[in-house]
């Protein structure tokens, strides 16, 4: 069929509606995905279509729900757990990270536990406390779970589709902020592998790698210091763990620059891997330090003031300008 232009969260629909329709062990759980079709309507008119056996209305429980997905996966099911906003993730931590991160190294490769954990993340949508948070780097760290983020409505729905067909745990963080943003996708393409990193685009002087919600403003940071003659490739790192370093390295090694972007705190956070494991692989070819743009190390601001924490354009164009400058 031909490509179809649609929003990043319609992507997702579809994608969770194409799942529920290949395989009967498909399941969708979480708080108002039913009948209200989600906070963000991301699981809109699946329970109408699937029934309330397949797209299941849970109680305000995370801890509950991802437990209860971890013993359906044990007997067999794909569940697809929605957390309704970030910062509520953290009562399920313990059985995401004790229990469904580990029983597959526990029982020696014996068990498998293939449940998604959706979570919508990041800032830019006006909200309250604990519903704008970037908590990647957390589920990175932790082994036995893959972390995953599409910036665009194809990778939206692809990623997702090979997520739910992964016999591993993946935690997908949906960036809320580009919900609306709307890109071509193809549902009878063939896709790349789940943790390849893409050049989003292409150039000589300096590397942007990002994911996400900060693919887009690096691609508009891109455009802006073409404007001035600069170079600049970014890359759409697409998963954080695991990272594919060799397409960084690849990148880095024609530009010898790079400035990692995110919006989660600098401190600690997924450039800090990028940036240790850069300058090891490309030391020699690094014309400057690898530089990293994100959140401050602080709880998430008012709405008021999200502006000012997230990084924006002229947060990234002034590291690409210290870049340049060595």
């Amino acid at each position: 069929m031909a490509a179809e232009k649609m929003s990043l969260s319609k992507a997702i629909n579809a994608s969770l509606r194409t799942a529920l329709e290949s395989d009967p062990k498909v399941l969708i759980m979480g708080e108002d995905v039913g009948k209200l079709g989600g906070v963000f309507r991301v699981t809109d008119g699946l329970q109408k279509d699937f029934g309330e056996d397949r797209v299941i209305d849970t109680p305000l429980a995370e801890s509950g729900i991802v437990g209860t997905a971890i013993g359906l996966a044990l007997r067999g099911y794909r569940p697809v757990v929605e957390i309704q906003f970030d910062g509520f993730v953290f009562p399920a931590y313990d059985q995401i990270v004790t229990q469904l991160a580990k029983m597959h190294a526990r029982s020696l490769g014996k068990v498998k536990l293939p449940v998604v954990v959706r979570i919508p993340y990041g800032g830019g949508i006006g909200a309250v406390e604990h519903h704008s948070e970037s908590p990647e780097a957390l589920f990175a760290h932790v082994a036995g779970l893959k972390v995953v983020s599409p910036a665009n409505a194809s990778d939206a729905y692809w990623m997702l589709q090979q997520a739910i067909g992964s016999d591993d745990p993946v935690i997908y963080f949906e960036p809320k902020r580009r919900y609306h943003d709307k890109s071509e996708v193809d549902t009878s393409a063939i896709p790349g592998p789940l943790h390849a990193a893409r050049v989003a685009r292409p150039g000589a002087d300096l590397t942007l790698a990002a994911y996400g919600p900060m693919v887009k403003v690096c691609m508009d940071a891109a455009a802006a210091a073409a404007e001035e003659g600069k170079s600049l490739e970014v890359l759409d790192l697409r998963s954080i763990s695991p990272i594919d370093f060799d397409t960084v390295q690849r990148s880095v090694e024609r530009t010898g620059r790079l400035v990692v972007v995110h919006e989660a705190p600098v401190f600690l956070g997924t450039g800090s891997e990028i940036a240790a494991r850069v300058t090891e692989r490309c030391f020699y070819h690094l014309q400057a330090p690898v530089l990293r743009v994100g959140g401050f190390h602080s709880p998430y601001p008012p709405s008021r003031l999200e502006d000012e924490y997230l990084p924006g354009l002229d947060r990234v164009l002034d590291a690409v300008d210290r870049a340049l400058a060595y």
